[in-house]
């Protein structure tokens, strides 16, 4: 009697073990080929940015290539000195590049931060919202067309019709008088 309550304690407090299929998916017949089946989605937050190229879709081509070059220019006959030269086109060069890199330490991550917020709202709203009142008035002007349609069939096509066969026995005849 012992050992009869010793197993039943056993079986009804070992943990069920299914060795083929899965609940879920019924259709399956082994379990450990399963992760080999299921599709990998790619996770768009832990991808790897490019350090070297970083504007590979060209956003930024015409906007904002400013060299020394494009803004300061000396035409012939009112050069200054060489030195002079040579120092204003490092200054400049310099200062762009520094203030550019102070002002993306400073401000970047706040501004990234913003734009964030900015389109993930975008999105939600486009998702939640737009999408689905075009797709409601794609429906509701669908269901107003045929009421359109069925109006226009019913009294425009038999005045139209009449009209066609009352006219259609005219005919015009143009002369040149000289």
């Amino acid at each position: 009697l012992m050992s009869g309550l010793k197993s039943l304690t056993e079986f009804l407090h070992s943990p069920f073990i299914r060795k083929q299929g899965n609940i879920y998916k019924p259709n399956n017949k082994d379990m450990d080929n399963e992760s080999l089946n299921e599709k990998t989605m790619e996770d768009v937050h832990t991808k790897e940015i490019d350090l070297v190229n970083r504007d590979p879709r060209h956003v930024n081509d015409d906007v904002v290539k400013v060299d020394f070059e494009d803004v300061i220019a000396e035409p012939p006959g009112t050069y200054s000195f060489d030195g002079v030269w040579k120092a204003s086109f490092t200054t400049f060069t310099v200062t762009k590049y520094w203030c550019y890199r102070l002002l993306t330490a400073l401000v970047g991550i706040p501004l990234a931060l913003v734009w964030g917020i900015f389109f993930a709202i975008l999105s939600f709203i486009h998702i939640w919202a737009v999408v689905p009142c075009i797709k409601s008035y794609l429906i509701e002007i669908h269901c107003v067309s045929r009421v359109y349609s069925i109006c226009v069939h019913t009294f425009c096509d038999p005045l139209f019709e009449a009209m066609g066969k009352c006219f259609s026995n005219v005919r015009i005849r143009t002369t040149k008088e000289i």
